[in-house]
């Protein structure tokens, strides 16, 4: 059986992640110290009442990078229906979710044939289950009206490593109803540099054609995980609205992973949007929380406008069931992403690749409730909470 570091290294599945313990109830990391953690922060949010947001059952939510746990529950009847349930806790209107090995050495054809594997469980984990889960492959189907409850899947890969050298599986992986491509993960590939290469070497004489090409089959173009020349390269050559679907605010903390205040006016001029991650790129210090989550957003807002913001999780949609087991692997896996340099040397030990206080399905409901108390309109939270994503994706996918 492949190892729970391997699944998540690099990748942000956080379905597995929220998986560990999973039944549970969740704990703070130190009983203690009931209000803080070694970490710095708050409570778990299972254990705190929590404010909703009164229009967010109405409207259409998009996480921009996210996972459900089907693919992993098939011979679980019990983890099924629990994963049901948080469906339907959750209330988003869509999931971009990975269906591709991603942040892996996949440089041969087992990468074009796990996607196809990865895209075949999920059309079935749909079709189990169509009074809940929906593929979503045109913009038709990103509206509120049309969903009736359920949540779409949008199929999207974290690297273009199952395209080979082949630019034809573009478009073979869109009739497999693949909709976002993103074009590195942490590493270097034939297409560009990811955001952890030293060189930072930018999109390659085959990256433009890959780029090229997305547009013209109307796949949208994904540049999270980019390095900064990577995205810089990869905006110019865009003739489409890109997304950025998972990243932070370099102006709040200058990490790798994070995008620079003139990579979000670029991205924005050309019609894009960059989705706020979850993930400890948030802080260079301590675990970010959800008040770190809406300054990233704000300050998003501020230098592109609010028609370019979104919110891109990178993790699964469940509640993280914080129990010995689960602080014992998370550590371990901490302490596995400070030595591959995912995280810097000095990061406290116990990160966590979740914000604890907005550690519930709900957590779209419940950040949309500190926006408005913060006095952001309606309109506007509609907007970053998925109304963006839609725009772009409707514009591409026509």
């Amino acid at each position: 059986m492949m190892k729970r570091r391997d699944l998540l290294i690099g990748a942000g599945l956080g379905a597995l992640y929220a998986g560990i313990g999973n039944g549970a109830p969740a704990q703070p990391a130190n009983p203690a110290d009931p209000d803080r953690t070694a970490a710095g922060a708050a409570p778990d949010a299972a254990t705190a009442e929590t404010a909703r947001w009164k229009r967010y059952r109405d409207i259409y939510a998009i996480d921009g990078a996210a996972s459900f746990d089907f693919v992993y529950t098939v011979d679980d009847a019990a983890a099924t229906a629990a994963e049901l349930q948080v469906v339907r806790e959750a209330g988003l209107g869509a999931v971009l979710t990975t269906v591709a090995p991603q942040g892996r050495f996949w440089l041969d054809d087992a990468a074009h044939t796990r996607a196809k594997e990865e895209i075949a469980k999920w059309d079935a984990v749909i079709a189990r289950h169509p009074q809940h889960l929906y593929r979503v492959e045109r913009a038709a189907d990103l509206k509120a009206s049309g969903r009736n409850g359920r949540t779409g899947i949008i199929y999207g890969f974290q690297g273009t490593e199952p395209l080979g050298e082949d630019l034809d599986r573009i478009a073979q992986f869109r009739q497999l109803g693949v909709r976002v491509i993103q074009l590195t993960h942490n590493r270097r590939n034939i297409v560009g540099d990811g955001c952890m290469e030293p060189g930072d070497a930018g999109i390659s004489n085959y990256g433009h054609k890959v780029i090229e090409r997305l547009n013209a089959e109307k796949v949208v173009v994904d540049l999270a995980h980019g390095a900064a020349r990577t995205i810089r390269e990869g905006l110019a050559a865009c003739k489409a609205p890109m997304l950025i679907s998972h990243t932070g605010c370099r102006a709040l903390a200058d990490l790798p992973r994070n995008v620079h205040d003139s990579e979000l006016r670029a991205m924005a001029g050309r019609g894009g949007v960059a989705g706020i991650i979850f993930w400890p790129y948030l802080r260079e210090d301590t675990q970010p929380l959800a008040e770190d989550v809406i300054r990233h957003i704000e300050h998003a807002v501020k230098v592109c406008g609010e028609d370019h913001v979104g919110i891109g999780t990178d993790s699964g949609v469940a509640a993280a069931r914080r129990t010995p087991q689960f602080e014992q692997e998370n550590r371990e896996f901490i302490r596995n992403m400070v030595e591959d340099r995912i995280f810097a040397k000095g990061r406290p030990a116990d990160l966590y690749t979740f914000i604890p206080d907005l550690n519930m399905p709900n957590r779209f409901e419940v950040l949309a409730a500190r926006l408005s108390a913060r006095g952001h309109s309606d309109a506007r939270i509609e907007k970053i909470l998925g109304g963006n994503f839609a725009r772009v994706m409707g514009e591409v996918w026509g």
